[in-house]
């Protein structure tokens, strides 16, 4: 009998190599994956197969001398996931995350995807995930906007200009065929010009840089939001037109009709649940709230003042046929998006399927015999 275990080592220009960065094609998986999840076919942590990972976050003092303290964006997170359909995968995405490491010339997060075989529990990937993670966290909204746009789009807005939204637009672009101008707003107004430079560069789509938020979304059709955790920007209602669909992959806040007068839309609405259990289990729902971005949403649904969750559409029933998307052209529609394993490894599952395909990577032994039986 053959015991030999190997699995395929992918490198980040591995990851290139192989196809992470072709927005077309995430944006394709990660529409299945969400029809995936609208039927049930998956698995995420947690006892009700919802979490979004478990973190590990370190205390603000120690007495211990090797162990580290809290500080901003600093954690480590285990995502594991089972994605079925044609995937049939299990994996599981593993991120340390410290703000401090831009002062190092290094990502704020540093990330890796391994998958496995969902019978044996063999490594059949191990691959670095900076760009998987930032391609899939893209493919996202690049699938609701297909979905939940106004066809006529043209104008765009991107809050944030950091790397992330970078990705989403990049994504969200490729689903937008009318598109020719995008408003690049920035706290760091330098950030917005250097974005909206690259954007004409590389895409060629007219761009303009401003540390104005209400003039950067006052005539955008599209607006996508992905900027700082540490301080969320707020959103009024007053400064976005009428059919503006709002994309939510960062936290912001906004005035109470941003949210009421608003179409939700949600990536997964059990996965939004499971945010709500965790946050009454932790004993400071106020504070779990302030840390998550549908944070803003849950607290009016406690104050009355939105439905349950479970009445709102999520965007694989949209795409199933099971709810409405759009119903006109003057709703305005948010989405909210969370960030899922389920993602990751599919989008991860398609990269090592081309990397095997074009004999792209590295093989390494885990052994010819284990040495336990």
């Amino acid at each position: 009998m053959d015991t030999k275990i190997e699995f395929l080592y992918l490198s980040e220009q591995d990851t290139i190599d192989a196809g992470v960065n072709d927005a077309q094609a995430c944006v394709k998986t990660c529409r299945e994956v969400f029809r995936l999840l609208a039927s049930g076919d998956y698995l995420m942590g947690g006892p009700n197969h919802n979490s979004h990972g478990m973190g590990l976050v370190f205390p603000k003092e120690t007495p211990f001398p090797n162990m580290p303290v809290a500080g901003p964006d600093r954690r480590f997170v285990a995502m594991p996931a089972y994605l079925g359909g044609r995937f049939g995968i299990c994996g599981n995405k593993w991120y340390g995350s410290n703000a401090a490491n831009t002062a190092k010339g290094l990502p704020r997060s540093i990330l890796t995807v391994i998958l496995n075989d969902t019978d044996t529990g063999a490594p059949l990937c191990m691959m670095s995930a900076n760009l998987l993670s930032a391609a899939r966290t893209g493919g996202v909204p690049g699938v609701a906007v297909k979905e939940l746009a106004r066809k006529d789009s043209k104008i765009a807005a991107m809050v944030g200009c950091g790397p992330i939204n970078n990705s989403c637009f990049r994504h969200i672009s490729s689903q937008l065929p009318m598109l020719e101008k995008v408003y690049c707003f920035d706290l760091f107004l330098e950030k917005a010009q250097a974005m909206a430079a690259q954007i004409t560069q590389k895409l060629g789509i007219a761009a303009e840089a401003t540390d104005s938020l209400e003039y950067a979304l006052k005539d955008s059709d599209v607006i996508t939001v992905a900027a700082s955790r540490l301080k969320p920007l707020h959103i009024d209602s007053s400064w976005l037109k009428k059919g503006a669909t709002v994309l939510l992959t960062g936290p912001a806040n906004g005035n109470k009709e941003f949210w009421t007068k608003s179409h939700i839309v949600l990536d997964h609405t059990a996965l939004h649940q499971n945010y709500v259990s965790e946050a009454i289990d932790s004993g400071d729902k106020a504070g779990y709230y302030a840390g998550v971005i549908g944070g803003p949403i849950y607290t009016l649904i406690d104050n009355g003042e939105l439905p349950p969750l479970a009445e709102f559409s999520s965007i694989g029933q949209i795409l199933n046929g099971e709810k409405a998307g759009r119903t006109n052209d003057e709703e305005i529609i948010v989405f909210v998006a969370c960030g899922m394993a389920v993602f990751d490894i599919g989008v991860g599952f398609d990269v090592y399927t081309r990397a095997k395909e074009r004999g792209i990577g590295q093989t390494l032994k885990l052994w010819d015999k284990p040495a336990q039986g």
